[in-house]
Parts: structure tokens; sequence; C-alpha cells
């Protein structure tokens, strides 16, 4: 889901990532198709309905179906555990759900996701494995790409999780997802450096917020107009404005409000650069 949170100082997570990186080899270069540049994005998080007329790309969970004719984006929660599903990962597998004193660590901005473990190669082999079915049923259904999220779990784990580890878990479901013929989204962490684009082979980048802590550079110096730039209502309209003025004519940019609902629902709100 979107955060409400606080990114920790770029250099500080760089050099955890560089000095605690597991010796692992470089995804070869993707021969998927990513997103097209600028275009209108629909991200329907909080359940799908009938696109604008004039998007060309849709965001839905792995559960929905995509929509013919559009570039179609399939959310996969990769590094935590979906709403309502904790007690089933804690019954089925324990060992892969972070704690910290025998309780849970989840994240402080959405209590009922917790963070999944990854720190050891093992624990990160049978993620992989498990989250590989999302990324079939993404494939089946017909969808392009692949947005695997909260690949920055590691800054809620008070310290248990790094971010080199979440790195080699992102490069594995890559690697499965290109085999499946599905693009890979980095979503958030410029904390990450290079690794994403170049380690991992990571396809394409959505930042949320990345206006507001003025990241979007980063993300558009690795990976060009492949580019969604999400930014929401809460932070106020300045931010939208100015990512507009900057960026709209160059790469995907949308407003949209905090908690991604349905069209029609109250609060509802999305909209793109004029």
């Amino acid at each position: 889901m979107p955060p409400l949170r606080r990114r920790t100082p770029v250099l500080l997570v760089l050099a955890v990532l560089l000095g605690c990186s597991p010796a692992t080899d470089r995804n070869p270069p993707s021969r998927t198709t990513p997103p097209p540049a600028a275009g209108r994005v629909d991200y329907q998080l909080g359940g799908p309905y009938p696109p604008h007329p004039t998007a060309r790309i849709t965001v839905r969970d792995s559960s929905a179906r995509p929509v013919p004719g559009l570039y179609n984006i399939c959310y996969v929660n990769a590094f935590q555990t979906q709403p309502g599903t904790l007690t089933t990962w804690l019954r089925r597998h324990p060992d892969l759900v972070l704690s910290r004193g025998g309780r849970p660590v989840t994240d402080p901005d959405w209590p009922d996701e917790a963070l999944l473990d990854t720190s050891t190669d093992s624990g990160r082999r049978k993620l992989a494995a498990l989250l590989d079915a999302d990324l079939a049923r993404c494939e089946r259904s017909g969808f392009d790409a692949v947005e695997p999220d909260n690949l920055d779990s590691y800054l809620r784990s008070g310290g248990r999780l790094v971010a080199a580890d979440n790195v080699a878990l992102i490069a594995d479901l890559a690697r499965r997802a290109h085999a499946r013929g599905l693009a890979v989204a980095q979503k958030n962490a410029p904390e990450i450096g290079r690794a994403g684009r170049d380690s991992a082979g990571l396809d394409f980048a959505i930042a949320e917020e990345c206006q507001v802590y003025r990241e979007c550079d980063h993300y558009t110096g690795l990976y060009g107009r492949r580019v969604i730039e999400i930014e929401y209502t809460d932070n106020g309209a300045k931010a939208f404005a100015r990512a507009c003025g900057l960026r709209g004519r160059e790469i995907s940019v949308l407003l949209r409000d905090r908690d991604v609902v349905r069209r029609g629902e109250p609060g509802y709100v999305s909209r793109w650069c004029d």
C-alpha cells in the first residue's frame, strides 16, 4: 500500500548495501516491454473499475483481470503480508515472518501487514518460490508487468533487515518474472542506488512522492522516461503541480488519493498533468 513514512538517508542505506551485498550474478538484460513513456496511468490498487478513456496503463492487484488494449501492471505485495493473511503465514510459514520478541514485526503505517524475513539465503529462496505463484497468476491473466511492493521494508525493520537482502530477493523475482515475459518495476527504494537496475535487472520505476522527497531525478537518471510518478493529495496541491511542470511531458505523473479508493467512492481523486 502507499507509504506514510519518512525516508532513511540515502547514503546510510547505500553504505549498508555496499558493505553487505551478497555475491550474486547480475541478471541479464530483459527482453520485456516497459510501460509507454508518459502514458496516463489508472492506479487501481483499491479495486478494479473501468479505466479512464484516456488511460494507457493500468495497475491492478494480481487477483484482478487486466484491461484489453492497455498496458497492464500486476501488483504483488512481495516483501510484506497482504492484509488479512498474517494468520495463514504464521500457520504455514512462521519462519518467513520477521519477528521481534516472538511477535511479528509490522509496518507502522499499515499494521495489518507484517514484514517478511529476507535475511537468509534459505528464507529468500522459500519466499521466491511462494511469490512465483503470484507471478504465474499475473502471466496467466495476461498482464504485461509486475509491481513488487515494499522493496523498502528494511526501512521499517528496526535494523533486522538490510537493503542488500531485499535486492537479492527482487533479483530472483525479476529472473522469474522475465522468464514469464513480465517486465518488473522498482517500487520506491531510491536508497539501493543502481542495484535495482544494474544488479537485479529491473526495467522501470514506480516512484511514490518523489517530488515531495526530492528523489525524482534519481529515478529518471536510472530509468530515463520509464518512470511512473505518483503524488498523493494529502501532501497538498503544490507537489503535484511542481511535478507536472518539471516532468509532466517526459514521464507518467499521477495525483491519487492516499487510500487509492475506487472511482465513485468517497475521497476518490485521480488526476494527470494537463
